[in-house]
């Protein structure tokens, strides 16, 4: 199983590399940034499953990089503060941080409400798909109750493993999924660290997709990380 993937964004390197010792036996995959705006590229780039973030950093602060965050992205963010009054917290709250912890918290209590913001995001994110009947992303409709899938009003005909492998796609376009969440999502079973059979399924979605892996209108590899269906690539197929 993979572990859960987490960003701290904190110039106290002391604290990051702690945070990191602690969290890493526990199951978690644990990339650290220093700064602000390396920090929000970061995780805007990559599919974490938090953020933990400093409101006290160099250059962009903590507030600044989630506010720019929450314009493209809903990830768990627990914020983390040298400041301990009450506007502080509230101000941070208003601009979306899920918890907010003075930097005085022990790793115990920094792990609980770390464990308690994944699991509302989980919950959360279960209501949301179990709600969602229909993904569209351009001229690709999905239909999630019927399990059949149309490119610009043609039926495509998928196998149960390529139907979910697009509908994880569609339902995360714009975003990488890795290999390894897709076979997760997909074949419900453990995989090993060098199974390419999803790139088969790929590939055989791209030539049902009419797409071209060196020229993509709808399915992007990205090099080292994984697949992402094209939000603009719709427009790009008419």
């Amino acid at each position: 199983m993979s572990e859960t993937p987490l960003l701290i964004i904190d110039d106290d390197m002391k604290l990051a590399r702690l945070l990191k010792d602690y969290l890493t036996p526990l199951g978690y995959e644990v990339d650290v940034v220093h700064n602000g705006a390396a920090g929000l590229k970061k995780a805007m780039e990559q599919p974490y499953a938090a953020v933990i973030l400093d409101v006290m950093l160099p250059g962009m602060n903590g507030m600044e990089v989630l506010r720019e965050l929450r314009r493209e992205s809903n990830v768990p963010v627990l914020m983390l503060t040298a400041l301990g009054d009450e506007p502080d917290r509230i101000a941070g709250l208003e601009v979306g941080a899920d918890d907010y912890v003075p930097k005085a918290f022990s790793t115990r209590e920094l792990l609980a409400r770390l464990r308690a913001v994944l699991r509302r995001s989980q919950m959360s994110a279960r209501v949301r798909l179990e709600a969602e009947s229909v993904v569209t992303v351009g001229e690709l409709r999905i239909d999630v109750d019927a399990r059949t899938a149309e490119l610009q009003g043609e039926m495509l005909v998928l196998t149960p493993i390529e139907f979910d492998m697009l509908l994880s796609l569609g339902r995360a376009a714009g975003r990488v999924k890795s290999r390894e969440q897709l076979l997760l999502e997909v074949a419900e079973r453990d995989f090993e660290v060098f199974d390419r059979s999803i790139d088969v399924h790929i590939s055989s979605l791209r030539r049902k997709l009419n797409d071209d892996a060196k020229n993509p209108q709808w399915i992007e590899t990205v090099r080292g990380a994984g697949y992402r269906l094209k939000k603009a690539g719709a427009e790009a197929a008419q």
